[in-house]
């Protein structure tokens, strides 16, 4: 009999009451023993429009570890013998975890990435933020409603922090009550909208990159030190208002430093779960390691810092074990996006420095096509691993398509937090795939380079463009406008709307038989162009990519306006 049946039951005309308390104590057993109760056992939980049920396990601490610019081939268990990286502590976490071989950014640079990653949202969905100052003087991309991963884990009782890098804008107050810029920001205030008023109790944060000013610290939204100076770093010299005691070969040390606290603080309250997301600004320029790993590696400056930033990675790890809470807590691993083709063992930033590492045998995309910036698998595939000991199984791979702004609804899983069809509608739970269950897995994804869409469905891809879909300036080819040009030539007069989606104007490829991105099948397949441009179309309009009601974008979004103006009749 099911539980409705007896709950029915209970109170039928004409039972006595013994009969009754029969029933409610063969009820109550059935309560407690059903997985699906309230009392934290197990839920069942909508995570973008699908619904799964959680194993038997007490929500775990989730850390969230997330480098910047870092390609496939910057971690050795991805890259092989393509890599000459040296990452034991990232290695380990696959030989303790599992890796994800079929991993993806949403976009091919870093704000809206960030921003899905936060909200499970695209980012192409947000209303554009009002104009900003320059590098780190970004306004909010977000506004303070937007439910978050940190607002959503609070929701759950988690105790939420966040180090390293933000970049998703601040309103910073000002001398003059103008726009935020190098000029008139006041210092001595605090700033809002940052980490503290979107869901995280503690924060430690840089504006945005490592070569973006200002070069400041936040702690809890307060500037930390005297922001009088004016420095600047190597990869593209942007000198700009600094701290007077702040060093580019400093910040990935004092931040994992903050992250050590935080754990050591969380460690006291075990009974209490907690969120860290550390988002570190490595490899990313300027190439700046600190001078205890200056020198370290056999592939040179680039091989330090990336030796730096799996260091980070390391001392989380043992942070984890020295405090027992080791086996309590997820760890993810990642990047936000693929590595940049300037960066390399030359500290300033230069165009395709990508061919000098290759002469080192060192190829940051692995054996993949492109870099950050680009429409091709190096833009967007990141490295992937997870790892939770006793749980995951250690040393296990999964080859199911994924996508980082999946993060939302896999840890309102993992974490018991209930949510509806309207929450992060980008956002599809992969938690099934942590545990070796690959019955459910993500059908098709969207992702974006600087300028254009591709869409992914199983193993065919397409590009809605020529080329690698941003401009090229540093190493990406064919350049978007280039590539643009031959294609009209190839077809031989410009375009008109209804023709932009077939060959030569955009480009497909089957990843299974072509993971490099060398044939383009685009011309043989209308029928795929077509159905996977649908997949576009219909992920815009609806509002979301996931199952559920249609929903509402912040700004109307139309991908033809993604082409050069100069393509069109």
């Amino acid at each position: 009999m099911s539980q409705e049946l007896f709950r029915k039951s209970l109170w039928m005309p004409g039972q006595n009451y013994l009969c009754q308390f029969f029933f409610c104590v063969l009820w109550l057993l059935l309560e407690f023993a059903n997985p699906v109760t309230a009392f934290g056992q197990q839920s069942v939980v909508q995570g973008g429009g699908l619904n799964s049920v959680s194993s038997v396990r007490r929500p775990p601490n989730i850390i969230y570890i997330m480098a910047d610019d870092m390609g496939v081939g910057d971690v050795k268990c991805f890259g092989g013998n393509r890599s000459q990286a040296e990452t034991p502590h990232i290695d380990r976490m696959a030989q303790e975890g599992r890796m994800f071989t079929d991993a993806h950014a949403p976009v091919a640079h870093c704000i809206p990435t960030r921003l899905a990653i936060m909200t499970g949202r695209y980012a192409f969905r947000f209303q554009p933020p009002k104009p900003s100052g320059p590098w780190g003087f970004l306004n909010p991309r977000m506004s303070r409603n937007q439910k978050t991963l940190g607002t959503m884990l609070q929701s759950a009782g988690y105790h939420t922090g966040y180090v390293g890098k933000w970049h998703l804008g601040v309103t910073m107050a000002t001398t003059d009550g103008k726009n935020q810029g190098p000029d008139n920001v006041d210092y001595q205030k605090a700033i809002s909208d940052g980490p503290n008023d979107v869901g995280f109790d503690e924060s430690f944060i840089l504006p945005a990159s490592l070569d973006m000013y200002p070069y400041a610290f936040l702690r809890n939204q307060r500037w930390v030190g005297r922001v009088t100076a004016q420095k600047g770093w190597s990869a593209f010299n942007r000198v700009g208002p600094a701290a007077e005691d702040f060093e580019d070969d400093k910040v990935l040390d004092t931040f994992s430093t903050e992250a050590e606290s935080f754990l050591a603080r969380r460690a006291v309250e075990k009974n209490k779960p907690f969120f860290l997301y550390f988002a570190l600004t490595a490899p990313h320029t300027p190439t700046s390691p600190g001078s205890s790993f200056r020198g370290k590696s056999r592939l040179g400056l680039y091989g330090d810092f990336l030796m730096e930033t799996d260091d980070c990675v390391g001392r989380i790890l043992k942070s984890l074990v020295q405090h027992g809470i080791d086996k309590e807590t997820l760890v993810v691993f990642t990047s936000d996006h693929g590595a940049a083709a300037y960066a390399g063992n030359i500290a300033k930033a230069t165009p395709r420095q990508f061919e000098s590492m290759q002469k080192l045998g060192h190829y940051s995309s692995g054996i993949y096509r492109g870099f950050k910036f680009s429409a091709y698998e190096g833009g967007t595939r990141v490295p992937l691993i997870i790892r939770w000991p006793g749980n995951i199984q250690p040393g296990s791979s999964e080859s199911g398509l994924v996508a980082l702004q999946d993060m939302m609804a896999t840890f309102s899983q993992l974490a018991n937090v209930p949510s509806s069809d309207l929450d992060f509608p980008d956002s599809i739970s992969f938690e099934n795939l942590l545990f070796g269950n690959s019955a459910s897995k993500r059908a098709s994804l969207i992702c974006r380079s600087t300028h254009h869409f591709t869409v992914r469905q199983g193993d065919w891809k397409l590009l809605l463009c020529p080329g690698s879909g941003c401009a090229g300036n540093y190493g990406n080819s064919p350049p978007r406008n280039l590539a643009w040009q031959t294609a009209i030539q190839q077809f031989g007069r410009k375009p008109v709307r209804a023709e932009i989606r077939q060959a030569p104007f955009c480009q497909l490829f089957h990843l299974g038989k072509d993971p490099t991105e060398t044939t383009n099948l685009a011309e043989k397949n209308p029928e795929i162009v077509q159905r996977l441009g649908q997949i576009l179309d219909l992920g815009i309009q609806n509002g979301r990519t996931t199952q559920g009601p249609v929903l509402a974008n912040d700004r109307i979004f139309n991908p033809n306006n993604d082409v050069p103006k100069f393509v069109w009749k």
